[in-house]
């Protein structure tokens, strides 16, 4: 990537307090760009060289004035990472918490679109990324809520590059597969995680500096024509 194609660009990461949206955070700021984050604590810390917003994004009032705030921040970029998941037999889904999933996946991305749609046109520059899944292209048991909620991002992202691509905004989702962070660790274990890389044709988890890289490139100048898609980054898991 050329050196300034991140230089001075403004860009909101949410999630960007730890995992891949850290990730993110970091890589963007070392290419030179301006990087604010979120995370849920009022005071939490952000990464070195990004500045910091606690909300919280499962209350609808917290999204909304928050949207109203980074409305004229003047955003150049806007990197949809926050999201939860809860699995569990689809017959015993509460629906509280299919609303709770739903409301930070999808209505926070929504919203926070919306709010930075305006100053984007205006200046004729706009990159969005939001972060998908695996299990927004494919699903399996016990993932109803997550993969509903990971299916509607993408279609979201399709209908919005449609309508914006001839203001110079593109937006993309990206869908990283398995991805070596704590949470991985935790809950999959060293034997789950031996036993689950022979089924990755990459034959190693995924780094969240893989994912980060990506979404680099496409958040950058360089990146001129590619919106609407669904971009995997699974070291091949889905193709086999």
């Amino acid at each position: 990537m050329k050196e300034d194609a991140l230089s001075d660009l403004k860009i909101l990461v949410t999630g960007g307090t730890r995992g891949i949206g850290k990730a993110i955070a970091e890589r963007l700021a070392s290419g030179g760009a301006r990087v604010d984050v979120t995370g849920t604590r009022p005071d939490g810390e952000a990464p070195e060289g990004c500045g910091y917003h606690g909300v919280d994004f499962s209350d609808r009032v917290a999204i909304d004035a928050f949207a109203q705030k980074i409305a004229e921040a003047g955003y150049d970029g806007l990197v949809n990472n926050a999201g939860v998941n809860k699995i569990g037999p689809f017959a015993e889904i509460d629906p509280a918490d299919f609303d709770w999933i739903h409301q930070i996946n999808v209505v926070a991305p929504f919203r926070l679109c919306q709010a930075v749609l305006p100053g984007m046109k205006a200046r004729g520059f706009g990159r969005i990324v939001t972060l998908s899944s695996i299990w927004g292209h494919i699903s399996k048991e016990f993932r109803a809520s997550y993969s509903t909620s990971k299916f509607g991002v993408d279609g979201m992202t399709a209908a919005l590059s449609a309508e914006v691509a001839e203001h110079g905004i593109l937006a993309n989702c990206v869908a990283p597969g398995f991805i070596d962070t704590e949470l991985t660790r935790r809950v999959l274990g060293e034997d789950g995680i031996a036993e689950l890389v022979q089924k990755v044709p990459a034959r190693r988890l995924g780094k969240p500096q893989d994912v980060a890289n990506l979404i680099a490139w496409l958040v950058s100048r360089e990146n001129a024509y590619v919106t609407g898609q669904n971009i995997l980054i699974d070291g091949g898991f889905t193709r086999t």
